[in-house]
């Protein structure tokens, strides 16, 4: 009897209480605006490259608890240029592709630490006048540009939309003449504007020290310098990756 009386009381001690409402807590911002949320959350209505449809349906339910199963697990189809990811050098170089120089080499040093948050003019792409204008001091090693695409919420937008705004070859060739960045946000699905993506790509990537992180969620985010925190995920044989950014005051 003693021992029914304990294991009753251990029972009632550990039960879980399922009722009431519950409803996730879905959040932008942390520690009370101390860390901002830059990644896009993934949504089969996001933007996928080319596609007039979204990135589609891209996680399921392979194994359901109400199917039987003794625990809910999904499987994930994904393309790694989808939402926010980094690029690799791999991207546009079928050489450093077959070397091996993927996502899982790309120097995680330089994906955390300090980064400036710069506005662009909003009625032109990233060229060498652009850079010009903004001045960004040598010793400045992280800047996120932050765009038209912003403005427009192309990222919030199904369709995928050409005339988004990026680097052209000649801003790519001034950043790298006449600044120390060697990590590059943007706030579109490529870096490299689409009229001049695969050289303005090339200029970037051929080096192996320029990281590029893209379709970063800067809405309502304040100028400024903050720590950059970007993880990738280990993907071998993988030119690019989801990656997951956030930045702390």
């Amino acid at each position: 009897m003693l021992l029914c009386a304990v294991v009753l009381t251990i029972a009632s001690a550990t039960s879980v209480d399922y009722g009431g409402d519950l409803v996730p807590v879905r959040r932008e911002v942390y520690g009370n605006g101390r860390i901002i949320d830059i990644t896009h959350r993934y949504t089969p209505d996001m933007p996928n490259w080319g596609s007039t449809d979204g990135l589609g349906q891209f996680v399921r339910l392979a194994a359901s608890m109400k199917n039987g199963s003794r625990a809910n697990n999904s499987e994930m189809k994904l393309g790694v240029h989808s939402g926010t990811h980094v690029d690799a050098p791999g991207h546009f170089f079928d050489h450093y592709f077959d070397a091996g120089f993927d996502a899982d080499t790309l120097d995680l040093e330089l994906l955390n630490g300090p980064a400036l948050l710069v506005d662009v003019p909003r009625d032109k792409n990233i060229t060498a006048e652009v850079m010009t204008y903004l001045n960004i001091p040598r010793g400045v090693r992280r800047v996120i540009f932050r765009t038209l695409n912003t403005d427009r919420r192309l990222m919030w937008k199904k369709e995928f939309d050409s005339s988004f705004v990026g680097f052209m070859a000649d801003g790519a060739k001034w950043l790298l003449e006449n600044t120390d960045i060697k990590l590059i946000g943007t706030d579109y699905l490529s870096a490299a504007a689409y009229v001049e993506s695969p050289p303005t790509h090339r200029l970037f990537l051929q080096s192996r020290e320029i990281i590029l992180v893209e379709a970063l969620k800067l809405e309502d985010v304040e100028l400024g310098v903050y720590n950059l925190h970007c993880l990738p995920l280990r993907l071998l044989g993988s030119e690019a990756s989801p990656a997951r950014c956030i930045l702390i005051r």
